[in-house]
């Protein structure tokens, strides 16, 4: 069968995945040789679960069932099986009805003793990932109505369903389109299966440290000593051959000589050891590994991922700085770490040591401490995702911290994300903004589309906090920490030194927040508690002469207030407050009388950047030595919030978008060009035609009278037009002369087509002629397929001049209404959309559906991996696209949500 694409469809290639009870099956398709491993799963089954598969109890309909599943593959017909420990444990198949196209039959089948644990779930998942592959659209199957097992199953998948009873048998039929409410039920299977198997890693009963070296200065003897030091609830094992006991641990000399397998295992060994030892563990029935090993070859690297996914071992590493859990009854510290963590609510994963040790050490200095941490090293298997979705359900977790330097699946990591994310902070440093990231592309689009803003539109989309340095991340985890989110961005500067609230002031404005005068009813109120003399705009400037219940009257009645969101108390030490022992850093700290308002305080000679003062009630205040760090910190706080108050909408419903013809056209494209390519300017107006997308009138021509006549019946013999010319592989028109503007006249018009003919020759395929547009604002917008994070719609100021001003913003396909909204609003041009500058006000409606549309035609053809709508004239009656550039590659893409491991 073939896929849209219009390439042959592949075998599905083996993957392992999770099941319910955090166990790892392989999922393959099924070939000749599993017969016999087929006919003994029918075999074991019982007389009963015989009968609800077949029908019938007899032996004879299993051995037709293996024949027919295992024979060699045939059109219209796929078989996948589920294996474990070399096992089938479970079988799904289906069969294209020829009389029907885009339905087919499915069987399923599943080990007795392999029962609720997911296994039927799983493979019709991947069954149906195969056949939108091969361009089904409905399963269809038959069941006894009192196999209840076999329906829950149909029932719980999340797909369109609809079933039909006919005396003792029902008829099932289920749509293979992917909704949101699939795609939910999907995400909450995988996230039940992830954390159950990462129990044994961060909750294990047991641990062994391999490689525990005599002497002291080792990894794996600190591992060793940090594990016994923090308090490890759990049995611990040391494994070397050339001691008798280290650390006051005894020693066996190899994991098969331990009295029994531990569920954790921590490998500091050489590299070279490193796939014996993975695998010895894993035959001895350890559930996990820990690998701080780092320099391991492509080889013993390979050795250890399938040493791991052969005995169902879930892996942290290598090459990292090992895991903690502070848990109360768990106590795990297998890191080597020079300090214990402090137990506290902060998650910790990140892929460098070194950024972990700084961030257990900032975390701990401020009495916040960790829940959990994870350095993921060179991150073979568990990953960030993995661990979101534990801290979501750990109980403890109140904010996740994150340093990741590559994402494995950033679309699955997105949606986890954006979940995550509306009930605890999550915040990373934005690492490698530099110019070096920049890579080669052959369009405007693809080389706007720089690597730091595809990871930046997937960090302001996930809702997730990207600060530029570690520093700012903990002066942002400070404030999230100790303060209600602010329900806004106005902030009120409070100060005993008008100099010092003028910075702070600068530093909020700076910092995008809104730093804005007083409404007359509460500046009368502060002057009636403040001393004479008092400035009472914003800042407000209390003066020196201020005492501690002088500013703390000021400060109860700025938080009532409904106008503001936040208070900065910016604070210098004074001989007077010294005199009277007052301590204007104490008025801050609010007791359980004042009405909750986010609040930070700027204290100019604190030694340390960023501190926790404690507050009255047992709560805390940040305090920061620089009040650009309290302002950047504000700013965050602010834009999450916002974030998190966005309604949770889906990608929009389009009117007028003709999927199957897009998708027909680009099979026929590729059919007669299969290396890929830029399509001329028909297949260009077609395929954008099939989304609705506006485009300029406009005629094909190959002769200079064909031109003429052309711009005749666009403009008439009076108005003004625009000669193109096209030449397979042309992409930047007006840099290399094919590109001719307000033509006037029939002579215009041959000159013009009569250079085009004499610079390209015979290259030259055609010229469009289309009417010369207005002189309104000239935009661009396009995608990029990224082979990592999927396809990106991208949108800025357009023209010639768009890659010298590199005015543009991006987000990742699909668009919600509100990523569209914050995509049109982010570039430095947003202003003359509406008018700025004495500019024309643009029809923001239709740019959100061109943006919309664009978005739609990415997700349907992942062949299309660049389209450069540029430049897209903009006015109050609408947008169109003047010119347009697409290519086109054969391409197989993996549905990032199929429930797999790396």
């Amino acid at each position: 069968m073939t896929d849209t694409t219009g390439l042959p469809s592949p075998p599905a290639p083996p993957v392992h995945a999770l099941l319910a009870d955090g166990t790892t099956v392989r999922v393959r398709q099924a070939g000749p040789g599993d017969r016999a491993a087929v006919l003994r799963l029918y075999e074991r089954m019982s007389p009963e679960n015989l009968r609800l598969r077949f029908f019938s109890a007899g032996s004879g309909s299993g051995r037709q069932a293996a024949e027919h599943l295992c024979a060699p593959a045939r059109p219209g017909e796929r078989a996948l099986l589920a294996e474990a420990d070399g096992e089938a444990v479970g079988v799904a198949e289906y069969h294209a009805d020829p009389a029907v196209p885009g339905r087919a039959d499915i069987a399923l089948a599943v080990a007795d003793h392999w029962h609720h644990r997911g296994v039927g779930t799983l493979l019709l998942e991947h069954l149906a990932d195969a056949a939108r592959a091969d361009g089904l659209d409905v399963f269809t199957a038959d069941a006894l109505s009192e196999n209840y097992p076999v329906l829950r199953v149909f029932s719980d998948l999340g797909l369109p369903l609809k079933r039909r009873f006919d005396g003792p048998e029902v008829h099932v039929t289920v749509g293979l389109s992917q909704d949101e409410h699939y795609l939910s039920a999907v995400e909450s299977r995988g996230r039940t299966a992830d954390v159950a198997s990462l129990g044994p890693l961060l909750r294990p009963r047991s641990v062994a440290v391999v490689g525990a070296g005599r002497r002291p200065g080792s990894v794996g003897r600190a591992i060793l000593h940090n594990v016994r030091a923090g308090g490890f609830t759990g049995c611990v094992a040391a494994v070397n051959p050339h001691a008798r006991a280290i650390e006051h641990v005894p020693c066996h000399p190899t994991v098969s000589a331990l009295p029994e397998a531990p569920e954790l295992a921590v490998l500091a060994v050489p590299a070279a050891a490193v796939p014996s030892v993975a695998d010895e563990c894993g035959r001895c029935g350890v559930r996990a590994l820990l690998v701080v090993t780092s320099g391991l070859d492509a080889g013993q690297a390979a050795a250890l991922r399938a040493a791991c996914r052969r005995y169902g071992m879930r892996l942290v590493g290598p090459n990292c700085l090992g895991l903690a859990n502070t848990e109360q009854g768990v106590g795990l510290d297998a890191t080597f770490a020079a300090r214990v963590p402090l137990p506290g609510t902060a998650g910790v994963a990140t892929q460098s040591g070194g950024v972990g040790i700084a961030l257990l050490s900032g975390l701990s200095r401020l009495g916040i401490g960790v829940s959990s941490f994870v350095s993921l090293g060179d991150k073979y298997d568990v990953s960030g995702n993995d661990l979101l979705q534990w801290w979501e359900g750990d109980g403890r977790t109140r904010l996740a911290v994150l340093h990741l330097e590559s994402f494995g699946n950033p679309r699955a990591f997105s949606r986890t994300a954006r979940r995550v994310g509306r009930r605890m902070p999550l915040l990373t440093v934005d690492a490698g903004r530099s110019e070096a990231g920049r890579r080669a592309a052959a369009s405007h689009t693809a080389a706007a589309a720089t690597p730091t803003m595809t990871r930046q539109a997937l960090f302001a989309q996930a809702g997730i906090i990207a600060t530029r340095s570690l520093g700012e991340l903990l002066d942002t985890v400070a404030l999230l920490h100790s303060q209600p989110l602010p329900s806004g961005g106005s902030v009120v500067v409070v100060t005993n030194a008008g100099g010092a609230g003028v910075l702070a002031a600068d530093a909020c404005s700076e910092a995008g927040l809104d730093v804005l005068p007083l409404e007359p009813g509460l500046t009368a109120e502060l002057t009636a508690v403040l001393p004479a003399g008092a400035t009472t705009g914003n800042p407000v400037d209390a003066t020196a002469a201020v005492s501690e219940a002088e500013l703390r009257a000021c400060l109860d009645r700025l938080a009532a207030h409904r106008d503001v969101d936040a208070v900065l108390g910016v604070f210098v030490p004074t001989a007077l407050a010294a005199a009277t022992g007052d301590d204007l850093a104490r008025a801050l700290t609010h007791g359980p009388d004042r009405a909750p308002c986010t609040t930070a305080a700027v204290l100019l000679e604190q030694p340390t950047r960023v501190a926790l003062l404690a507050a009255d009630g047992g709560g805390t205040v940040p305090a920061y030595a620089d009040p650009q760090d309290a302002a950047r910190a504000l700013a965050h706080a602010v834009a999450h919030a916002r974030w998190r108050a966005r309604p949770q909408a889906e990608a929009a419903e389009l009117p007028g978008i003709d999927t199957d013809g897009a998708r027909a056209d680009a099979a026929a494209w590729l059919a007669g060009h299969p290396e890929g390519g830029w399509l001329d300017p028909t297949a260009c107006a077609r395929l954008l035609g099939h989304y609705g997308v506006p485009q300029v009138a406009w005629e094909w021509v190959c002769d200079e009278d064909a031109a003429v006549a052309a711009a005749r019946r666009l403009v008439g013999p009076r108005g003004r037009v625009v000669l193109k010319a096209h030449r397979p592989g042309l992409v930047h028109k007006t840099a290399e002369g094919a590109v001719r503007l307000d033509l006037q006249g029939e002579d215009d018009v041959r000159s013009a087509y009569r250079d085009f003919a004499a610079r390209f020759g015979a290259g030259l395929s055609g010229v469009v002629v289309q009417p010369q547009a207005p002189h309104v604002l000239e935009l661009v917008a396009g995608v990029v397929q990224d082979e990592v994070f999927g396809p990106l719609v991208l949108f800025g100021q357009g023209g010639t001049a768009t890659e010298i001003l590199a005015d543009h913003a991006a987000r990742l396909a699909p668009l919600t209404p509100g990523d569209v909204d914050e995509l049109i609003t982010a570039p430095r041009c947003a202003r003359l959309l509406s008018g700025g500058a004495g500019g024309t006000p643009v029809e923001l409606g239709a740019l959100e559906q061109l943006l919309l549309r664009l978005s739609r035609m990415a997700c349907d053809l992942p062949q299309l991996v660049e389209a450069d709508l540029n430049p897209v004239v903009a006015g109050p009656d609408g947008v169109t696209a003047l010119d347009a550039r697409i290519r086109l590659v054969p391409r197989h893409v993996h549905d990032p949500y199929l429930r797999r491991l790396r």
